[in-house]
C-alpha cells in the first residue's frame, strides 16, 4: 500500500470531512460516510488525510461515486479487500489550509462555530457551541452550558439565522453574540 506518512499533528490543523466504515467489494472500495453537505463533496478533494490509531496517513483518492445511499470510494494503493478491512474506521481529514475560500465575511465553517462560547446581547453567557446539525429550514446551534461561567448547565438549541438569533461572531475573541432568551 503506497501512501505518504504524516508526522502527527494536532487536530487544529484538520477539519474531519467524513468517515472510511467499511470495505466494499473485493477490488479495495471502501464505504464512505461523508459530513461534507452535499454529501459529494468529500469527492471533491483528491488528496485524503486518514487518522486512524492516531497516526495520519495521506491516500489519493482515485475513484469515487454515489452508491445507493451512501458513497463508496477507491484510494491509491489499496487493491484488495484486506488492505480496505485495515482502514475502515479511519477518520477522512483535510488540511484547513486546503478549504476553500469562503463567499461572505459573514460565512463560517461549523468548526469555526463550534467551541464559541455564546452571550446574549444582554451579556448573559449561555454555554458554548457543542456542535450544529441541519434541518430543513435552516442550521441549529446546540448550545451547552458546560462551565461556571455559563447561567445553568442546559442544553439549547438555537437557530443560526444570522441577522436576527446570531447578531456577531469574534472568532479572534471566541464569542457568538445572540439575541435570545435565557429563558428558553
Amino acid at each position: 500500500m503506497s501512501a505518504s506518512v504524516e508526522p502527527s499533528q494536532a487536530d487544529d490543523d484538520h477539519v474531519v470531512l467524513g468517515k472510511l466504515t467499511s470495505p466494499y467489494g473485493v477490488k479495495g472500495w471502501l464505504k464512505v460516510y461523508s459530513y461534507t453537505s452535499p454529501m459529494e463533496g468529500i469527492l471533491d478533494y483528491d488528496a485524503w488525510v486518514l487518522r486512524r490509531n492516531g497516526r495520519l496517513v495521506r491516500h489519493r483518492l482515485v475513484q469515487g461515486r454515489r452508491h445507493g445511499k451512501g458513497l463508496v470510494a477507491r484510494l491509491e494503493g489499496v487493491e484488495y479487500r484486506d488492505q480496505a478491512e485495515a482502514l475502515a474506521g479511519a477518520e477522512v481529514l483535510l488540511p484547513k489550509a486546503e478549504l476553500p475560500e469562503l463567499d461572505g465575511e459573514d460565512d463560517y465553517y461549523w468548526y469555526q462555530l463550534e467551541g464559541l462560547r455564546v452571550v446574549t446581547r444582554d451579556g448573559v453567557t449561555l454555554g458554548h457551541v457543542d456542535y450544529l446539525f441541519e434541518t430543513g429550514a435552516n442550521d441549529v446551534l446546540v448550545v451547552k452550558g458546560r462551565d461556571d461561567a455559563a447561567i445553568d448547565d442546559r442544553e439549547r438549541l438555537l437557530p443560526y439565522l444570522p441577522g436576527e438569533v446570531v447578531q456577531d461572531v469574534d472568532l479572534e475573541a471566541g464569542v457568538m453574540t445572540v439575541d435570545w432568551d435565557p429563558a428558553f
